[in-house]
This record gives C-alpha cells, sequence and structure tokens, in this order.
C-alpha cells in the first residue's frame, strides 16, 4: 500500500475514501472481497485499510478481505443514523470520523456521498488515479491468474474454431450436425466450456461477412462460407475476477483476395508490434508504429481501415492502463497488453487477430499459444 501512501501525501490529505462494491475494479483490488453492495474503505496515512461492513458479512471480510473489518455499530454509522435521519449523511459523517482529515477519493465516487464529505473537511479528487496504476503493474499471483485465463480462453476458442472447421457448405451457409451453425451456437459452446471452468464470457463476438466490418458487432445468425468470421473471446474468472482477451479471424472455403491480403497485413503488423514491445518503450511510438506499417501496404487510419488502438491493458478489467493508442505513456515490466491490429471495410469485411501478453524488461512474453491461420 506504500504507493496508495504516497498518493495519500502528496495530496496533502489524511485518507483515501471509496464506496464501491466489487463490480469496481479498484475497489476489488484494494480489498480482494468480493460483494454486491457497496462498502465504506477507508485507508488512513500509514495504517492498515479499513472496511465497514454489515454485522452479517464481518466474519467473512475478516477471513477474506485485505482491510480490517469493522462492523457498521462499531464504525458509528448506525449512531450516525440515528442522528442525522438519512442514509448518505450518515455515511458520510461515518467516512470523515474515520479518515480524521482531508481525504483523497476516487472520480467513481458517489457525487452525492462527494458533496456531503465536503461538509467536513476539503475533498480531494485524485484525477491521477493512483490505485489504477498501481493495478497496471501486475504481481506474479496476478500474471499466474490472467495466464490461466488466457489458457482457459484458447481452449475455448479451438472449440468454437473446431466447429467451423467440421462444417460444410449448403445453400450458402454453414451446417454442422445438419443444422446451420451460427453465431450463437458458436458462442454457446465457447461459453459452457469457460463456465465449467469457473469462467463467464459476455459479448462475445463471432461476427461474418459485412459484420465483421464492424469491431464490436456480436454477430448473429447463420456463419456464412467464403466469408471472414472474427471471433474475439474475453471471459473473467468469477473467483479471482481477472480477465484474458484473444482475437481470431477465420475463413471456411476460400476467402476473397481483399480479406486474403488484408489477414496477410493484419499478422504483419501485430507481429511488428510485439517484436517492438519493452519496457520503456511509449505504447504511442507501437501504434504509430503500426499505423507507419499499414499506411507503407496502402491502408488508412481512421474512419476506416485501421479504426482502433494497437492493444490496451487488461486485469480485472477488460479495457485498463496501459494503452497502446496515440495517447499511450510508457510500458513498464509487469504491465499485461493485448496487441490487436485489424482492418475494416464496408462490402469487403474484417480482420481482427489479437494476442495477449507481459511486458518484460527486454520484450514481451506472449501468452497467448494459438494458431494465426486464416483458412480452415
Amino acid at each position: 500500500m506504500k504507493r496508495l501512501d504516497d498518493a495519500i501525501s502528496a495530496a496533502g490529505c489524511a485518507a483515501y475514501v471509496a464506496y464501491a462494491s466489487s463490480k469496481d475494479a479498484d475497489f476489488r483490488y484494494l480489498t480482494q472481497f468480493q460483494v454486491s453492495d457497496p462498502l465504506l474503505y477507508v485507508k488512513r496515512l500509514g495504517q492498515e485499510p479499513g472496511l465497514v461492513v454489515p454485522q452479517m458479512e464481518y466474519a467473512r471480510a475478516a477471513a477474506e478481505a485485505a482491510a480490517v473489518p469493522v462492523t457498521r455499530a462499531e464504525s458509528g454509522y448506525l449512531a450516525y443514523l440515528d442522528e442525522d435521519k438519512e442514509p448518505w449523511k450518515a455515511l458520510a459523517h461515518t467516512a470523515a470520523a474515520l479518515a480524521g482529515g482531508p481525504v483523497l477519493v476516487p472520480g467513481t465516487l458517489p457525487y452525492r456521498l462527494g458533496r456531503l464529505l465536503e461538509g467536513y473537511g476539503e475533498v480531494v479528487v485524485d484525477t491521477n488515479g493512483a490505485v489504477g496504476a498501481m493495478r497496471a503493474v501486475k504481481t506474479s499471483h496476478e500474471l499466474a491468474a490472467i495466464r490461466a485465463a488466457q489458457r482457459a480462453t484458447a481452449a475455448a476458442m479451438d472449440l468454437g474454431i473446431a466447429m467451423i472447421r467440421r462444417s460444410s457448405a449448403k445453400g450458402g451457409v454453414l451446417v454442422l450436425d445438419g443444422e446451420a451453425l451460427t453465431s450463437e451456437r458458436v458462442k454457446a459452446t465457447m461459453h459452457t466450456s469457460l463456465m465449467g471452468q469457473g469462467y463467464i464470457a459476455r459479448e462475445t463476438i463471432v461476427a461474418c461477412g459485412e459484420e465483421s466490418a464492424m469491431p464490436h458487432r456480436q454477430g448473429a445468425g447463420p456463419l456464412r462460407p467464403d466469408e471472414p468470421i472474427v471471433i474475439d473471446l474475453f471471459p473473467q474468472h468469477e473467483e479471482t475476477g481477472y480477465y484474458a482477451d484473444m482475437s481470431r479471424t477465420v475463413v471456411k472455403g476460400e476467402p476473397s483476395p481483399e480479406i486474403a491480403d488484408m489477414h496477410r497485413s493484419v499478422l504483419e503488423a501485430q507481429t511488428l508490434g510485439k517484436s517492438l514491445i519493452r519496457a520503456g518503450v511509449p505504447g504511442a511510438d507501437l501504434h504509430a508504429a503500426v499505423v507507419k506499417h499499414f499506411d507503407d501496404q496502402g491502408y488508412e487510419s481512421g474512419a476506416q481501415g485501421f479504426v482502433h488502438s494497437l492493444g490496451h491493458g487488461v486485469g480485472l478489467e477488460i479495457h485498463e492502463a496501459p494503452s497502446l493508442s496515440p495517447s499511450g505513456g510508457p510500458l513498464a515490466a509487469g504491465n499485461v497488453v493485448t496487441v490487436e491490429p485489424g482492418l475494416y471495410y464496408a462490402g469487403i469485411g474484417g480482420v481482427r487477430i489479437e494476442d495477449m501478453g507481459a511486458v518484460t524488461a527486454g520484450g514481451f512474453d506472449c501468452y497467448t499459444d494459438y494458431t494465426r491461420d486464416l483458412i480452415l
């Protein structure tokens, strides 16, 4: 917690205050505690963090949380509620009393709580994102969790691609086991596999043909032969909370010359991007190198062609720091990033290939071990 103490001290504050549930990645990172309802977290400078919990959660928090649990009664909340007659006021009163001075708060703190806290003293918003910066550099435990997530993701991806490989063309659509092979069938198979390993996948993309030209179009209906199928899978482990992220583009049959050329260029762009990664290199430089690569091959970047950033951080959120984009700063050893160049053209389709791995002092430790072949 030294970096959080440093942020509290630099802001001239006495404590860091947050109010969230474990759906908030910063809260989950700080507390290591899974909870559906929001809880009050207070970290005083130089002291162990505290977590205000209902009585029913006290024993579990004592066993699981990376913070000292305090019941609502012990924290003073119930007495303040009796005095203030309004839960938000009582919550602010509790936070101020536990903090003992000016507070540093995340930008996600509920607005009403922040305004009420101002009645007790100075409130400083952490515009530098101290906790997000802490989360960006992973520990060995976090790296192991993300690597495991990537292995499960690759296995599920293989199941989905195997379905496409086994299918055959009939009446302009792909057919498997006597039924049309749909985006929904492929997603269901991958999701079921992941659920059996403790992962939940949402918003999975299996987009075919014209749909593949829209990077985040999830896809629906029958898959078709000779057309690009973009698959993007990014599950989260229920217990650890960590994500993986992976994309592949495949064609069952014969791709158009345009798609074949796009795939070759994207493959080269990804290889280039991965080769340039190392600690200290700005994410903006990596993105610019891929933009130049595409430009040299006649593919534009902007409204069409290469329309998104080269990559992003992955952890307790699917998109987090650092960024491999025009605004991306220097990478650090321990960052986990994706490398996912893509090309997209209406009337032709899209191609994206995405790998994920860890930044090291001397390069890129790629966690994704799976073929990048286009034709099945």
